[in-house]
Formats: C-alpha cells, sequence, structure tokens
C-alpha cells in the first residue's frame, strides 16, 4: 500500500517531530515566568532515548604522575586504603547519637560526585563526606512514579514514608491537588524533626532554596502540592487557602514549624504581602508573627552580618536571606550573603546551647545543585556541590564522631553524564579529548539526556539539527548551558539510586542497597527517637536524660 503526503502534509510532521510533547499536547518551549514550576513539573512524560555504539577509539595519553607507571604505586595506594578500611570497621561505633546531623544534596547524582572530583582538581580527589566509612545506595522511586521529585522524596528520608510524585508530609493515599485530603490528620506522616522535639531536642533547617520549597518543607508541611507555599498559590490552583494551609503558614505556625530553633535560607516573598513585595494576597506579614509567638528572644536576620553577630543564647532564629532562593555561591555577593557553611557554623553553635545537653537534630540542603542541572548550568552545579561539601566538613570537625551521626545524601539524581574518553586532568567542564563526533566535531565530556542545553548547542537545519562547534563556545561562562539530546524547558531528574554516606554512632547501619524511606528509621534508632525500634528499645542504652 501507497501513501502521498502534500508538502504541507511534511511540514506538519517536522513539526510535530520537532515540538516538545506533554500529555500528547504540543507544549510551547517558552520559558516559564515560575521558575520552580518550570523546573519540577507535575505531569507525567515520556522520553525515548536512541543509544549508538561506537568502538572505542586508539588512545595515547600519558600518566598524570610518573609514579602511577609503576605497580608499587598503585599497590601502595590500595594497601593504604586497605588500612583505612581495618580500621575504620574493625569496631562498630554503637553510641547513642545525641546529635543527628542529615546533609541532602538536592539533585547530587553519582556523576555529579565523579564531575565533582575533578573540579576540585582531579579524579584522585575525594570529598570529605566521600571520606567517611560506611556507603551505601538508596532507591528513590515515588510511590506512584519512576523518577522522583524533590516533595515525595522528603517524605521518604525525613518521614520514613514513601508518598505520591508532588506531595508533601502525606502518604501515598493523598492524591496531588486534594486539598480537601490534605487535612486528613491520619494521613499526615511526621518527620524526624518532629520526632526529636517529642523527645526535647533542639531542631532545625537550613537551606540555600526558599525555606518553603519541597525538601526543607518537608521537615515541617503537609501539603498536597508542593508548589502551594504561600496563599495567592493555592488560589491558583483553583483551592481555597482557608481549607487547605499553605506552606509558609505552617511553618510559622505548625506543629513542627512553630518549634524550630534555626530556620536559615531564602523565601521572604512567601511571608509577605504584595504591599511588601510579596506574594500574600491575604495581607499577612508572616514574619512579624513568628517574632510575636517566640518573643524577644527571637532574632529576624536578613544578611551575612547580622547573622554572625547573633548571640549564642538567641533560642529562635528566623534568617531569610533572598526574596526566593538564594543566589548560586558563583553569583552571590559574600558581604551579604552567608554561604552554607557560615550558616551551618552558626546554626551549630545555637543547636549546642538550646540543646541544653539533649542534643539536636538539624536538617541541611544544598538545594540549588538541583537548579543548575535543571537548567544544564554543570559549572555551576558543581560548584555548589564543593560548597556543600565544605559545610559538611566544618559539621564533621566541629562535632564529636562518638556522639553525632552525619547523614550525607541527595533526594534523587539528574540525566547529566560523565562521558567519552578524555586524558586524566582533561578540563572537567570543557571538551572531550579523547575523539570526535562522528560529524567531526568534538563534544562536551559532561552533557544532559535532556533539557534547555539542546536549543543552546544545536543549529536548526532542514529536517534536523547540526551540533555547533564548541571550540568556538566559551565554555567557561559559569552561564553556558551544557549540551542535551532531547530539547526540554527544564532538564528532567533521573531515576538512578543515590549515594548515602554516614559517619558517627550506627553508621553502618546505612551500608547496602534499600529503600530510600530506611533512612529516618535508621538515624531514628540510633539517636533513640520515635515509638518504634531503637538502640535503647534494644537495651542498648537508657535513653535520653
Amino acid at each position: 500500500m501507497f501513501y502521498t503526503f502534500s508538502k504541507y502534509s511534511i511540514i506538519l510532521i517536522v513539526v510535530l517531530l520537532t515540538s516538545p510533547i506533554a500529555n500528547g499536547r504540543v507544549i510551547s518551549q517558552k520559558p516559564s515566568e515560575d521558575h520552580d514550576h518550570r523546573m519540577h513539573p507535575v505531569f507525567h512524560f515520556e522520553t525515548l532515548n536512541r543509544l549508538q555504539k561506537r568502538a572505542m577509539p586508539i588512545l595515547n595519553f600519558g600518566s598524570a604522575k610518573p609514579e602511577e607507571e609503576f605497580s608499587e604505586y598503585w599497590n601502595g595506594v590500595a594497601q593504604d586504603l586497605l588500612m583505612q578500611q581495618l580500621n575504620t570497621k574493625s569496631q562498630l561505633n554503637t553510641n547513642m547519637a545525641k546529635n543527628v546531623i542529615m546533609f541532602l544534596g538536592d539533585g547530587m547524582s553519582i556523576p555529579t560526585i565523579t564531575a565533582g572530583r575533578v573540579y576540585l582538581g582531579g579524579e584522585e580527589k575525594q570529598f570529605s563526606f566521600e571520606k567517611f566509612p560506611y556507603v551505601g545506595l538508596s532507591k528513590t522511586y515515588c510511590a506512584n512514579s519512576q523518577v522522583a521529585d524533590s516533595a515525595c522524596t522528603a517524605t521518604a528520608y525525613l518521614g520514613g514514608v514513601k508518598g505520591n510524585y508532588g506531595t508533601l508530609g502525606v502518604t501515598a493515599a493523598i492524591e496531588l491537588d486534594n486539598c480537601q485530603a490534605q487535612n486528613v490528620t491520619e494521613h499526615h506522616v511526621t518527620s524526624i524533626a518532629g520526632w526529636a522535639q517529642a523527645q526535647g531536642m533542639a531542631t532545625g533547617l537550613i537551606t540555600t532554596t526558599s525555606v518553603t520549597h519541597a525538601s526543607p518543607a518537608g521537615v515541617y508541611a503537609h501539603a498536597a502540592n508542593r508548589f502551594w507555599e504561600n496563599d495567592a498559590e493555592i488560589l491558583n490552583g483553583h483551592q481555597d487557602p482557608l481549607t487547605c494551609t499553605d506552606i509558609a503558614s505552617q511553618l510559622i505556625h505548625g506543629e513542627v514549624g512553630s518549634k524550630l530553633n534555626v530556620i536559615l535560607g531564602g523565601g521572604q516573598e512567601h511571608f509577605l504581602p504584595l504591599s511588601q513585595q510579596g506574594k500574600r494576597l491575604d495581607g499577612r506579614n508572616l514574619m512579624d508573627e513568628w517574632l510575636k509567638i517566640h518573643g524577644p528572644k527571637a532574632k529576624y536576620v536578613q544578611t551575612k552580618d547580622e547573622l554572625q553577630n547573633l548571640a549564642k543564647n538567641t533560642e529562635h532564629v528566623l534568617g531569610l536571606f533572598a526574596s526566593n532562593h538564594m543566589p548560586y555561591h558563583l553569583d552571590a555577593d559574600p558581604k551579604e550573603i552567608p554561604s552554607l557553611e557560615e550558616m551551618v557554623s552558626q546554626a551549630l553553635d545555637i543547636l549546642e546551647e538550646q540543646s541544653q545537653g539533649r542534643g539536636y537534630f538539624l536538617f541541611v540542603e544544598g538545594g540549588r545543585i538541583d537548579h543548575a542541572h535543571h537548567d544544564t548550568l554543570a559549572l555551576k552545579a558543581l560548584d555548589e556541590t564543593a560548597e556543600f561539601d565544605k559545610a559538611i566538613h566544618l559539621a564533621r570537625q566541629k562535632t564529636s564522631e562518638e556522639d553525632t551521626l552525619i547523614v550525607v545524601t541527595s533526594d534523587h539524581s539528574h540525566t547529566m553524564s560523565v562521558a567519552g574518553y578524555s586524558s586524566r586532568k582533561n578540563d572537567i567542564v570543557g571538551i572531550n579529548n579523547g575523539q570526535l563526533g562522528l560529524d567531526d566535531l568534538p563534544y562536551a565530556t559532561l552533557s544532559y539526556a535532556n533539557g534547555p542545553g539542546f536549543d543552546t548547542n544545536n543549529l536548526k537545519a532542514n529536517l534536523g539539527a547540526r551540533r555547533k562547534n564548541l571550540k568556538e563556545i566559551n565554555m567557561k561562562n559559569k552561564d553556558y548551558m551544557f549540551p542535551a539530546t532531547v530539547p526540554l524547558e527544564s532538564e528532567t531528574h533521573g531515576g538512578d539510586d543515590v549515594g548515602v554516606f554516614a559517619s558517627g554512632p550506627f553508621a553502618h547501619l546505612f551500608t547496602g542497597v534499600y529503600e530510600q524511606n530506611l533512612i529516618p528509621h535508621a538515624m531514628a534508632y540510633a539517636s533513640c527517637l520515635g515509638s518504634r525500634r531503637t538502640a535503647c528499645g534494644d537495651g542498648l542504652h537508657k535513653g535520653r536524660l
């Protein structure tokens, strides 16, 4: 059977093949006004991934160090590592974890860590958390999705229960956007911060995103939609903010949020009315309400100096350093904006003072690793990862492995890959120097399966696209979008497992491959928190004083 096509039919086919499609509809490639909605769409989509094999090229690269040419060097390296393994794992630390610090690198995939090492100075480099004695892998899927978002994962790694994509602090019985169901308390999932507060511990959260964003909101909120950060967002979703309370209000007045001793990050606009350059339509100033609740020993700060000048006996601190998310480290004014490391340092001093010997729980998010990946800004993603690691290193130095458990993980991965056959020490954010593509053009070592980098790295041709010559592009520009295979407005998350790194009491519980929702249960076991199985319940410790 034969078919005939007019020139208009061919044009239509080309348009359909080259246009982004979601739920069967052709959608615009025009960037959304709302950055987060664009990065974290609450709809299902399918992508096609075509793999192509190519023979490995003949390489002739020199060693990074002359000594690496001899077996004695590598045998020595291996023996040193063997001794480290024997020394760190010959005796388990089963002390009770008086303090628990959880570090969450949002979107910090395994390839991000690998590329980050080279960004630090070489393939053999290590982040501080990679030196932790125990490592595992967490499976990140949500109750209804293979590839997770930051809301359902927060419910898992903070509350111990897997929920649905886009929902926060509720069980999988609550569907996305179900405002009425959000209030059904039997389906609320309380985080480990709530378990810690019930034991009299001090608690806090720190993030480089808005404090109402999905990951930090997992500490204190219950929401049928992660984007309901203020009342205007609920109204935009055709729901009633008087029925389902917005996330910012839950932080100020909620059972867990109102008791947090430390809250540091961005997000001022969600707490202020329109008349004060905020987004709220109810006319409320939630910062003023927070100050009235906590009294004279509570401080609201907006600058780095104000944060660093806080007295250690400050009982409650709310620090909001940006209207929405805090700027990337590479974009920030260091005189005005505190780094993640500086926020963690100040928080640990305050929590130690306020815990009065009963310990503390602190959640810390390096949240903009994820945002950089969504925009295929690989350089910024690696730099944010390096900044995240500085905060972890400081926390481990300021605390004791004898009584403080530190867990470092990610909520989900991304589609960035480290590909090709570059020589050692080749610029990780530059051109692969091992081979050319079949089109005789160089390609980047770092690239994405999908995302906005497709358009910035391809020239439109008659019935397809032709890659630009990367030698003619400044890839060192911090805002350069790295290549992507499939054109999308925002790069997607990945579904692969993420790493979990642990140091301190019962850190050995975090080895193996396991469901993401194990993490808070293991932290609670080590710290004798909650009503389920704990080290104290097993008779290993007497419990908290």
